[in-house]
């Protein structure tokens, strides 16, 4: 009772504003980066002269089969060990191999009414620097949400431990830039990046590689 009393005389406590303002914060930073998540980002060919302010560009990589032709020589050599110099078009083709053709009369899997999936990621090179990106579907039905969401990293390569990784110099997901939030980067590299599928062949030679660089358009992997 005395407690109620002095609550109602002398408002809340100190530490009770201070909950609360810390919690309006956190909605805060919430609201905005579900904001900017889904807010679109602009498709071109490449880099406009003079960007738009708060407009997150994205250069789809390319996939010509014409410059992909030595993709399967290319990749025979490297598991057995030989160093091998890529181009977008034969990283493209080979995270994105054609499907197979649906059977007649298949039924497809039925949707997940809510979920995160993320697809096949697309390469781009440019001036030395490696651009990932990964297409997510967000699918909500409670919310009425069914958007694809463009999961961008740009950066380099760098050992860590016994093998070489991607390093992401930035990153956004939509048009959120996740490295401005706080463990954010590492949670969206193992969600998105490092739990697409590699096949074993290829993982076990990137395990024995003594190099990787990213120079002008062009991805080198180099065998000791």
């Amino acid at each position: 009772m005395r407690k109620n009393f002095d609550r109602a005389r002398y408002g809340p406590s100190w530490f009770e504003v201070s909950l609360g303002a810390l919690l309006s914060v956190a909605l805060g930073i919430v609201l905005a980066a579900a904001f900017f998540i889904i807010k679109p980002v602009a498709t071109v060919k490449e880099l406009p002269k003079e960007p738009a302010v708060g407009m997150v560009y994205y250069i789809e990589g390319s996939r010509e089969y014409s410059k992909a032709r030595r993709l399967t020589a290319k990749e025979k050599f490297f598991v057995k060990g030989g160093s091998v110099v890529v181009n977008e078009d034969e990283l493209n083709t080979a995270a994105n191999p054609v499907a197979a053709p649906v059977p007649p009369g298949s039924t497809p899997p039925p949707v997940p009414a809510n979920m995160v999936s993320p697809g096949a990621p697309s390469f781009h090179i440019q001036d030395g620097v490696m651009q990932i990106t990964v297409p997510v579907r967000v699918k909500a039905d409670i919310a009425f949400l069914d958007t694809i969401v463009l999961v961008q990293a740009k950066g380099g390569f760098a050992r860590q431990g016994d093998t070489f990784v991607f390093v992401p110099k930035t990153m956004y997901v939509g048009s959120c830039p996740v490295e401005r939030l706080p463990l954010a980067m590492d949670y969206v590299m193992k969600k998105f990046f490092a739990s697409q599928p590699v096949p074993a062949d290829i993982a076990a030679a990137w395990s024995k590689l003594a190099d990787v660089t990213v120079e002008g358009s062009l991805l080198k992997l180099t065998m000791p």
